[in-house]
């Protein structure tokens, strides 16, 4: 195997350039034991490893702790996945929603609400008016409480969300002392995260 270090100069056979390298390994003090062992002196300074392991256990206690949580996460995805499949293996009822089209969130997450259908055009207007007829939906959450444990709601694109129905989350953490929130506000060049009452303005 041949060094990557190039002596100035024009084009040289693979032994010139191994003597050069030889030579500059024992300029800096490297002993000519062997190839082998004066490769390491003359490689380029390693970069710092990249954690393999995210065991979310600081996450799942800020998250405990707050009852919701501001996330900013690389755009390249990954570690938010790692940390929902932690905490489903320690006993969480998780959902992962859209931000956008949440509605009200304490009636659309945990009570019985009405919604409209789409109008699609040619439709009676004899009874629903052109707005169409309420129907009734069951709340999102529904699934989740009807089962043992707490439940965590991830909620995706939050940088859609105003202010008001921040805080609307966060009084529904303090309600519901099972439900655990998580809102994705946005990317970052590392992982981190805050309660989200204080990422909200003053």
């Amino acid at each position: 195997m041949t060094s990557s270090v190039l002596s100035s100069g024009g084009p040289a056979s693979g032994r010139a350039r191994f003597n050069s390298t030889s030579s500059q390994c024992t300029s800096l003090g490297a002993t000519p034991l062997s190839r082998a062992a004066r490769l390491p002196d003359c490689a380029a300074p390693a970069r710092p490893a990249m954690p393999l392991l995210l065991t979310g256990r600081s996450f799942r206690q800020d998250l405990e702790r707050s009852g919701a949580l501001a996330l900013y996460a690389p755009l390249e995805g990954g570690a938010e996945t790692r940390l929902m499949r932690r905490l489903r293996a320690a006993g969480y009822q998780a959902q992962m929603l859209s931000a956008r089209g949440l509605g009200d969130p304490e009636a659309f997450l945990t009570r019985l609400h009405g919604v409209r259908p789409p109008h699609l055009g040619h439709q009676s207007v004899g009874r629903g008016a052109a707005v169409g007829e309420v129907q009734r939906v069951a709340p999102l959450l529904g699934p989740q409480f009807a089962a043992e444990g707490p439940v965590l709601l991830w909620l995706l694109e939050g940088q859609v969300l105003s202010n008001a129905e921040l805080e609307a989350l966060c009084r529904l953490c303090r309600k519901e002392p099972r439900l655990k929130v998580v809102v994705e506000m946005g990317g970052a060049t590392t992982l981190r995260w805050q309660p989200l009452e204080s990422a909200l303005p003053a």
